[in-house]
C-alpha cells in the first residue's frame, strides 16, 4: 500500500457472507491503489452476516500501513448507515442503542477506532447487481467461509 499520505486515494470493496445466520461466515476485501490490487479473505465457523460485513471493513482498514484517503464500497446498508448515521448517537450513549444493548459493539468500536487514522468515505453499492468488484468481494467472502457447516446451516 502507499507511503504515508492522507491524500493518497485507496478504493476498497468489502463484503461479508454467512451460510445460515448464525453459521459459518466469510469476509472478502479488494484494495486498490493505482495499478496495485490486493485481495484478502477469511472467515469464522460460527458468526452472523452482519459480523462478517463489519469484519470485512475492519480488515480493509487494518491492511493499510499508512494513513490514507479511502473509499470503502459495501453492499451493507448496516455498515454504511452505522458509520455515517448511527455512530454519533451510539458513542454519546456509551456505545448503546436507545433501545438497549448495541449488537456487535466490539466490532463497531474497532471499526470506529481504525477509521480515525484515515479519511474514510463510505459508499453503498447494490449487491448482486453486476458490479464486477462487488461480485468479486462476494466471491472472496464465500471462499473465506470455513468448510465445516454448522448444525443451523441451511445450504
Amino acid at each position: 500500500m502507499p507511503e504515508s499520505n492522507p491524500t493518497t486515494q485507496v478504493i476498497a470493496y468489502t463484503d461479508g457472507a454467512c451460510s445460515g445466520n448464525p453459521g459459518p461466515g466469510g469476509w472478502g476485501v479488494i484494495l486498490m491503489h493505482g495499478e496495485h490490487r490486493k485481495e484478502l479473505s477469511g472467515g469464522e465457523s460460527a458468526t452472523t452476516n452482519n459480523r462478517m460485513e463489519l469484519t470485512a471493513a475492519i480488515q480493509a482498514l487494518e491492511a493499510l500501513r499508512f494513513p490514507v484517503a479511502i473509499e470503502i464500497h459495501t453492499d451493507s446498508t448496516y455498515v454504511v448507515r452505522g458509520m455515517t448515521e448511527w455512530l454519533p448517537n451510539w458513542r454519546r450513549r456509551g456505545w448503546r442503542r436507545q433501545a438497549g444493548e448495541l449488537e456487535n459493539r466490539d466490532l463497531w468500536q474497532k471499526l470506529y477506532e481504525l477509521s480515525q487514522s484515515h479519511q474514510v468515505t463510505w459508499k453503498w453499492v447494490r449487491g448482486h447487481a453486476g458490479n464486477e468488484l462487488n461480485e468479486r468481494a462476494d466471491q472472496l467472502a464465500r471462499e473465506g467461509m470455513p468448510k465445516v457447516k454448522s448444525a443451523n446451516c441451511k445450504v
